[in-house]
């Protein structure tokens, strides 16, 4: 877990107002240090796990605003899934692969962005703007 100094964006849970935390569920270590690294000066606490079932207590226990999830892990059945269970919680989702028709399903699964892998800059701000539009009282 990552801990930022500065001030970072709040989100509301609940009905209150909390610092950003995000999950990241990732098959490559690479892109979980680079993706940790552009969320550091953004995210109050970026929480890094290996399977479904600890994403979904992670967002529970650490009352998460954003996940960044990587397709090569879960199915679109579990982006909906989390969709569903977690609705105010912004869903970001990654695959090596740009396809156009991956990108249109996990978005109709109920994913808020998608991104190539390789932008890791690019998930990061996605999550930061979702999770703020989300948690916004026009959301």
């Amino acid at each position: 877990m990552l801990h930022s100094e500065r001030h970072p964006p709040m989100v509301k849970v609940g009905r209150s107002m909390q610092p950003l935390h995000v999950v990241l569920l990732q098959s490559d270590s690479g892109i979980s240090q680079n993706l940790i690294a552009s969320l550091s000066n953004s995210a109050s606490h970026v929480h890094l796990v290996r399977s479904s079932e600890e994403l979904r207590r992670s967002i529970v226990n650490n009352h998460a605003g954003a996940v960044i999830l990587d397709l090569e892990l879960p199915s679109f059945s579990d982006v909906e899934q989390l969709s569903r269970e977690f609705p105010d919680v912004s869903i970001v989702c990654n695959h090596r692969v740009a396809d156009e028709q991956m990108w249109t399903e996990s978005l109709n699964a109920g994913a808020s962005d998608c991104c190539p892998s390789s932008d890791t800059r690019g998930m990061a701000r996605a999550a930061l703007a979702n999770a703020s539009q989300r948690s916004s009282p026009a959301a």
